[in-house]
């Protein structure tokens, strides 16, 4: 089922327009699609986090224009790094019925014992490419690392895939392992003689004193 999120088509695009609706706690965004043409907008920059962080990134959203409403996206977004606030969003429109290739984040979930033992544990791919209908499209993968020990990895070949959605990640792509941990090799020891003996070259500058 979508969320449900109110925008406000803009005319004035001007710069002064801009921080007007910054001002307001709106941000300036985008909604267009493959048949869309674009439209600019303005959406309430809490209300939009929430969205997200409620319902994750590839959540359907039915974005309601001035009364019309059409099934969207978020398909990008910027934030001032300073003040780590949205600054604008671009929103895509979706075909329900059609297929889409989207990028879903992937959780861990479990403690590997191999950590217990000391091992490193290793997670080199954090989204896994998919393609599904956009109400099909999970909200995240979850991979079971319970069972993990010192060498063991897992790999896009050992998910399975969902009933409505199929992975589009190549099978030998390396998820998660659990490493041996580094042995650092011991120092030799030096003698208490070796310590407190002078360089060579010491002993050669006396002697050519001496002379």
């Amino acid at each position: 089922m979508a969320v449900k999120l109110k925008a406000n088509r803009r005319e004035n695009l001007k710069k002064s327009s801009t921080k007007q609706i910054r001002d307001k706690g709106q941000i300036p965004a985008v909604v267009y699609g493959a048949k869309n043409e674009p439209v600019t907008v303005s959406v309430n920059s809490v209300d939009l986090l929430k969205t997200v962080r409620d319902e994750g990134r590839n959540a359907i959203i039915s974005l309601e224009v001035d009364g019309d409403t059409v099934d969207v996206m978020l398909h990008e977004y910027q934030v001032e790094p300073i003040k780590d606030q949205l600054i604008h969003a671009d929103f895509y429109v979706v075909n329900m019925s059609q297929e889409m290739d989207v990028s879903v984040p992937i959780h861990l979930d479990g403690e590997a014992p191999g950590s217990k033992d000391g091992g490193v544990l290793q997670q080199p791919l954090y989204e896994l490419a998919v393609r599904a209908k956009p109400a099909d499209i999970p909200e995240e993968i979850l991979v079971d690392v319970s069972k993990l020990d010192i060498g063991d990895t897992i790999m896009v070949s050992d998910l399975k895939e969902g009933k409505a959605f199929e992975i589009l990640e190549d099978e030998n792509t390396t998820i998660v392992t659990v490493s041996a941990p580094d042995v650092a090799e011991p120092e030799e020891e030096t003698t208490a003689d070796e310590e407190d003996a002078e360089p060579e070259l010491v002993d050669q500058k006396g002697e050519q004193d001496e002379e």
